[in-house]
């Protein structure tokens, strides 16, 4: 069970993705950041994005890969946080299978 802590620094982490990834990331590709996990020590996060249309998935995870130091001085620069988690950036796979089981069902 996470913390309330844990749940505010992830709720933040996602609130601030989304926005540095509407004006970081280029337009062929819609990059929807749905959830961030943090370690109880609040040290290491992990947030996870879906891409539409999908066959940019590889693209927009190395992009985000590469932005993860500006990503962490956004960070930095947006919030009063004492220490900043090591972010990594990863697909979200479980939305994905999610989207995948609403398509069959509705048909």
């Amino acid at each position: 069970m996470a913390s309330v802590r844990q749940i505010q620094v992830a709720e933040m982490l996602v609130h601030l993705a989304g926005n540095f990834f509407a004006r970081e990331s280029n337009r062929e590709s819609l990059m929807t950041i749905t959830r961030a996990d943090i370690s109880p020590d609040l040290r290491n996060a992990k947030i996870y994005f879906s891409v539409i249309p999908q066959r940019y998935e590889t693209s927009a995870l190395n992009f985000a890969k590469r932005s993860r130091s500006e990503f962490r001085k956004y960070v930095r620069d947006h919030t009063r946080m004492q220490y900043l988690p090591t972010i990594d950036f990863e697909i979200d796979f479980g939305e994905k299978n999610r989207q995948r089981i609403d398509e069959l069902t509705r048909h």
